[in-house]
């Protein structure tokens, strides 16, 4: 059986949408452009649209055509789009290998808080 194919790789701003899409869930370009001006109200309404219209053809959005104003969708998932893009991660910049990412993300970007929570994890407390 033929693996299934790896989601494309968003940009950082597509991925920023990404984001704001998936606990959404569909929406117009309207919706998307009013959370995103929360935090970025320098983005024009004509940059989220043409950001969704190429995302869209690549394969990261769905669109709905059936009303007035189209509705975009992710086509993928958050976590199979994670799971992506830590595969890649872990590829490209530690040699394949997950305990060296593991390692390197416990050796500074991890507050202590994070770090209680993760042994706990490991011990079998939260699963």
């Amino acid at each position: 059986m033929p693996k299934p194919k790896a989601p494309p790789k968003p940009t950082a701003a597509e991925l920023e949408l990404l984001r704001v899409l998936w606990p959404l869930g569909p929406a117009t370009v309207k919706q998307v452009h009013e959370v995103v001006q929360k935090d970025r109200p320098d983005m024009a309404y004509a940059t989220v649209l043409r950001l969704m219209q190429i995302m869209h053809g690549k394969g990261l959005l769905l669109r709905d055509e059936s009303q007035r104003s189209h509705v975009y969708a992710p086509a993928h998932a958050q976590d199979s789009m994670r799971t992506s893009l830590l595969g890649e991660l872990i590829h490209k910049a530690f040699s394949g290998s997950g305990k060296e990412l593991v390692m390197a993300a416990l050796r500074g970007h991890v507050t202590e808080k994070e770090r209680r929570e993760i042994q706990r994890f490991l011990h079998g407390e939260d699963q």
